[in-house]
């Protein structure tokens, strides 16, 4: 895998600091050189001038000077170290193009070396990218069909809760309908106990008048006749045997007195 993203940024500027810095470096070479070899003839020129200011004849002396004497040695030998001295140089500087071109040569494996880490980490990248890019994709269509699924369920919860309000309000009307019943079933069973109640009363106060009338009756009919008194207990017990609803003087039968009351009256 790559190096890490800071050592990468670490690499690079440092890259292109090189770059920059070495954007001048072939002409500091140049120049370099072309001051080696100014410095080189300028010392050829000086020895070259000593050797001429010895081989100059004395005004004072007769000899003429002939070339190709033994008095030019010194120009020669002048001529030849300044060649040496040039073909030293030469082969100095032809020594350190060797080692520059060696150097170069073994940047060049080492960049093309990084060269092909980097082509191999672009093309891990560029693969990373495609897969993310097909995350991304199907995660965006999730999302959007989360979004519909969300808004399908938005606009279920609306009509849901439309019907709740709905059927609250309905409810609401039933509960008070409910109560209204509920005070109306009170009041008639209120009034239902009520004319039972009454019914009672008055068919208590009944026969106690009967009772009563029926005690009189006994009383007078003993004191007057008691045969008679026989004959009309007889009869009486005859008619009240018969289911009659009243007696012989138009009371209340003891049947009618004693009726069971139920709730429904």
């Amino acid at each position: 895998m790559g190096e890490p993203s800071w050592q990468e940024t670490l690499r690079l500027r440092l890259v292109e600091r090189n770059a920059r810095e070495s954007a001048y470096a072939p002409i500091i070479e140049q120049y370099r050189r072309l001051a080696q070899q100014t410095k080189l003839l300028k010392e050829r020129n000086v020895s070259l001038l000593r050797a001429m200011s010895t081989t100059r004849p004395n005004p004072s002396s007769s000899t003429v000077y002939v070339p190709g004497t033994v008095d030019d040695s010194p120009v020669k030998a002048a001529y030849i170290t300044s060649l040496e001295s040039q073909i030293s140089s030469l082969r100095d500087e032809l020594a350190t193009v060797y080692k520059t071109q060696g150097q170069n040569a073994q940047r060049l494996l080492a960049m093309t070396e990084t060269l092909r880490e980097k082509e191999e980490l672009s093309r891990i990248e560029s693969e990373n990218l495609r897969r993310a890019r097909d995350d991304i994709h199907a995660l965006r269509k999730k999302v959007e069909q989360h979004n519909e699924l969300m808004s399908e369920k938005d606009r279920t919860h609306q009509v849901l809760h439309d019907e709740i309000n709905t059927l609250q309000l309905e409810l609401g009307q039933i509960e008070e309908r409910n109560q209204a019943l509920v005070k109306d079933n009170a009041k008639l069973l209120q009034r239902w106990l009520d004319a039972k109640q009454a019914e009672v009363n008055k068919m208590n106060e009944a026969n106690e008048f009967y009772e009563d009338m029926k005690l009189r009756k006994d009383t007078g009919s003993t004191d007057a006749n008691p045969a008679s008194h026989d004959q009309e207990s007889g009869n009486g017990e005859t008619k009240r045997n018969s289911g009659a609803t009243t007696t012989t003087d138009g009371m209340p039968s003891h049947a009618e007195k004693d009726v069971t009351l139920t709730p429904n009256g």
